[in-house]
């Protein structure tokens, strides 16, 4: 009797533990976008837990190899096991998070993936022991690891209801014949390029765009089955990547007619490994655009290529000889230049091919915001709206949501950069705050991620580069901190300016507290998902 009471209050612990930390570890796999790579890589920015749950193995298997009289032994194991439970536990109970637990469909799957596990624990380790509580201890010790052999068991399944709604998208596009599809990939630049097409495109078009960040296939493919309509005359569609061939991937589902490429930089080296996987990986887009022309017989200007002519990489790699340049430097296609900016915003002009000039103005601000607007003009001029009748579109521009995003809130201007970052988005970023001449400007940021072996590298030029723009430096987290630090004293930035914060919201505190009363702009440069420790 005492036994099997033991044996309930031992598995009903294990479900409480199992419930929330199959929640937490399920959270960080959503995060991760159901990858391998990115899920083991958060496992190890936790060691503490992993240490927790290894103990807790370790003296499991002690007190089954132990004397079955030792009393001692199983005493010092039972509250061993309980301290670690509890500690465990505290660590897995729900916290407000940056991007919330969503529960899908594909969640649901992987809760009853888990179950199935969990009672194959139970029956065998009931067979080999006759005690189920060992096994379910055992479950508990082993549960950072359960989601990702669940993900694995799910793959096939997963794969195979994603071919399904791939090959409803693909049906889709092909019913819509006269459909213009326009692909946008870059390292840095794209989300903005395509809010900018899709606005100037709306004064001749009737356009569906990909959005928010919904740049990965299932997410293009949720849009067409979601929202494509008849009456749709373009879709701009965004697209990501993060590994080699990503881009691929999705020309094969939407076989773009056009394609912008942004830009090309030293972003996601963590999983794309070189920079010439990024550039073979970008091109894919305009491989794509290519191939189209080349099956439907070529036909002059039906297929359109768009590059940053100002883009350091993609003039070094280019290898498309009828692609439309754009940017600010001389020799591109679509030229702005006389570019002037005062508190209402920008003005510049655009020369096009055919040595047309007009002059636009935005409430935006920034080199980076002039060059992603010549892109969208490029494109939409290229497709038949004339220049002029851009000009309303171009004054009616908004920032992209967290992509140099300027608010105000009374003397505190905000600049938010928080969506992501990379070593030529930051350098943009922090050219950004320098245009803030009489406002003391601060800087709040973790770093940058997924930069590989380099990610030391280039946070430290980072520092250095905000030594030389910033008042004051606050950074968030251990992660890259040192980093950055090391890099702005180097340039002889004041140690008594600069600040460690544990999380966003101590950092967020300060910059409030800083030169309070006085006017400032703050720069908020990327804000890493929970994933991230």
């Amino acid at each position: 009797m005492f036994l099997m009471i033991g044996n309930i209050i031992i598995l009903l612990l294990v479900l409480v533990m199992a419930v929330l930390g199959l929640r937490y570890y399920t959270h960080m796999l959503q995060l991760s976008s159901y990858q391998f790579q990115g899920y083991f890589r958060f496992l190890r920015s936790i060691p503490r837990n992993l240490v927790a749950h290894g103990a807790f193995l370790l003296t499991v298997i002690c007190t089954l190899i132990a004397d079955a009289n030792g009393i001692r032994v199983l005493l010092l194991s039972f509250v061993v096991m309980m301290a670690l439970y509890v500690f465990l536990l505290i660590s897995y109970l729900p916290k407000p998070a940056k991007k919330k637990f969503v529960v899908t469909d594909r969640v649901k799957r992987l809760f009853i993936t888990y179950v199935v596990i969990a009672l194959i624990f139970l029956v065998v380790g009931a067979l080999i022991s006759g005690i189920p509580a060992i096994s379910a201890v055992l479950f508990m010790a082993l549960l950072p690891l359960v989601p990702a052999l669940a993900n694995l068991i799910n793959k096939p399944i997963e794969n195979r209801i994603n071919q399904y709604f791939i090959d409803d998208a693909k049906r889709m596009l092909r019913e819509h014949e006269n459909l213009r599809i326009i692909g946008i990939t870059g390292s840095f630049g794209k989300t903005s390029v395509k809010y900018y097409l899709t606005t100037l495109l709306s004064e001749g078009f009737s356009v569906l765009m990909t959005p928010e960040s919904y740049n990965t296939p299932m997410g293009i493919v949720r849009t067409i089955r979601e929202h494509l309509k008849p009456t749709h005359e373009i879709f701009v569609c965004e697209m990501g990547a993060r590994h080699l061939h990503d881009i691929k991937e999705i020309t094969d589902i939407v076989h773009p007619d056009d394609g912008i490429v942004t830009s090309i930089g030293y972003q996601h080296l963590e999983t794309f490994h070189s920079l010439e996987n990024i550039i073979s990986t970008k091109y894919e887009l305009l491989d794509a655009v290519d191939e189209k022309e080349k099956a439907e017989g070529k036909k002059e200007g039906k297929h359109l290529k768009f590059v940053n002519g100002d883009n350091e990489i993609i003039r070094a790699n280019m290898k498309y000889k009828d692609a439309i340049t754009y940017g600010l430097n001389d020799g591109n296609d679509y030229q702005a230049k006389d570019i002037r900016v005062n508190s209402q915003g920008t003005t510049f002009t655009v020369t096009s091919p055919s040595g047309e000039t007009s002059e636009y103005t935005t409430k935006l601000v920034g080199r980076h915001n002039v060059e992603n607007i010549v892109g969208a003009i490029a494109a939409a001029n290229s497709l038949g709206i004339s220049m002029s009748k851009l000009k309303i579109a171009v004054r009616r521009l908004q920032s992209v949501p967290h992509r140099l995003e300027l608010n105000k809130h009374g003397n505190v201007s905000i600049l938010d950069d928080a969506y992501n970052s990379n070593p030529n988005g930051a350098k943009v970023a922090l050219e950004t705050l320098s245009l803030f001449k009489d406002q003391v400007k601060i800087l709040v940021t973790p770093g940058m991620v997924e930069l590989g072996e380099k990610e030391d590298e280039y946070n430290k030029e980072f520092g250095r580069q905000a030594a030389e723009v910033c008042d004051y430096i606050i950074l968030v987290g251990e992660k890259n901190s040192a980093s950055i630090k090391a890099g702005a004293l180097e340039k002889g930035f004041d140690p008594e300016r600069l600040f460690v914060k544990n999380t966003l919201s101590e950092a967020t505190a300060l910059m409030y507290e800083i030169d309070a009363g006085r006017e400032k702009v703050i720069l908020l440069e990327n804000d890493l998902p929970d994933n991230y420790k």
